[in-house]
């Protein structure tokens, strides 16, 4: 019972995350429509808007990470993800792309918040034996949430229909809660610390943390105007490239997991870097069905290994009171790299088109190979002695 991975806790804040993700995408295809359909929205604005979420979860990270580790995960966990599911009626309310901006903003806040939260819960439940695996099985939801999040919101939007979209997405989030306040937290030890600036970043979490910052640049461009750059090259509909990202995703995420506890990040992240360089020039030099979707498949495999990886990296080494600022750090560069990709990404797309902009997110890719090779894994190794002696 000890090694149990699939405790009726675990299980509950995983459907929970799940619900909540599912929520969370059924915006990345349809926002952007939305704005253009409603605001005649330029890309480089649609980047605007659709960054200032990351960005608003950039800032609130950190702080999230110090509450979490000072003052407990339940509360913080509980009233985010309230908020989180409130704001989705802000989208109903809007008159003008500043509106969006600013309910996207807010929205972005309570997302930092809540998601730190609960994957910081998730590490709590998961035992130390199978943190690679649980972490995977965790991140799996949000996978899932991918692939199945636009095809429903295609469906419901159909016709146009934007605000039956926004009060499924309440609907979603709002149960996602219900299944939240049945979680039995795990009891860790409070860190008694006054507040300082250096207390809001983990350390040990900083180099693989500065890694996934380069990895998600690329990520953050092509959830954003996949479907646009669908529609430029003859096809309608994005779903099926998502539903393809995800299952890339998800089995990587569970092998990638397992193969983390056995023999360790090196091999198979490499293997998940190599396959974004090969993934985005396909994305940008095929541009015909079969194309588009073969690199749907092999980016998807290739950010699963890196997502399910690094952030076990992240939490390998750190102490049990300090999960809350280690994801939180993480989670930070992770969305510090998602902002930034969408911000540049629209603004490539301008200059250079989209198979420019695709290129130059495959170059990004070698650079953060490089980086793991040279500075990720031997601040890893370090740590790993240190942590043994």
């Amino acid at each position: 019972m000890k090694n149990k991975l699939w405790t009726k806790d675990f299980t509950l804040i995983t459907m929970a995350n799940l619900l909540m993700a599912v929520a969370f995408y059924f915006m990345v295809p349809i926002l952007p429509v939305f704005l253009t359909d409603n605001f005649f929205a330029t890309e480089s604005q649609i980047g605007l808007v659709l960054s200032f979420y990351t960005i608003a979860a950039l800032l609130i990270r950190p702080f999230a990470g110090y509450a979490l580790d000072a003052m407990g995960r339940q509360s913080i966990y509980v009233v985010s993800l309230l908020l989180f599911s409130t704001m989705f009626f802000g989208y109903l309310w809007a008159t003008s792309i500043l509106f969006v901006l600013i309910v996207r903003f807010m929205h972005g806040l309570t997302w930092g918040s809540m998601s730190s939260a609960g994957s910081t819960i998730a590490v709590d439940l998961v035992p130390l034996k199978r943190r690679g695996e649980g972490i995977g099985i965790f991140g799996l939801s949000m996978t899932i949430a991918m692939a199945i999040g636009p095809l429903i919101a295609i469906a419901i939007t159909g016709d146009g229909s934007f605000e039956r979209l926004f009060y499924s997405a309440a609907g979603f989030s709002f149960l996602g809660l219900v299944l939240a306040l049945f979680v039995r937290i795990p009891k860790v030890k409070r860190v008694k610390k006054k507040f300082k600036v250096s207390s809001l970043i983990e350390k040990k979490s900083l180099p693989v943390s500065l890694n996934m910052f380069l990895v998600t640049i690329p990520y953050g461009g092509i959830i954003s105007f996949i479907a646009l750059y669908g529609r430029s090259i003859g096809i309608e509909s994005s779903g099926l490239f998502f539903l393809l990202l995800a299952l890339g995703i998800a089995i990587s995420r569970i092998v990638s997991g397992k193969s983390f506890d056995r023999v360790g990040p090196k091999k198979i992240c490499i293997m998940g870097l190599g396959l974004l360089i090969v993934g985005l020039p396909v994305l940008a030099f095929y541009q015909s069905f079969i194309g588009y979707h073969v690199a749907a498949l092999i980016l998807g495999f290739g950010f699963g290994v890196i997502m399910a990886t690094f952030q076990a990296i992240a939490n390998h080494n750190v102490e049990p009171e300090k999960r809350g600022a280690a994801n939180s750090t993480y989670l930070t560069f992770f969305d510090f790299g998602i902002g930034l990709g969408m911000l540049l990404v629209g603004f490539l797309i301008q200059v250079m088109d989209y198979a420019g902009a695709f290129v130059l997110c495959a170059a990004i890719e070698v650079l953060a190979l490089v980086v793991f090779i040279y500075y990720t894994m031997p601040k890893f190794k370090i740590a790993s002695r240190n942590d043994s002696l």
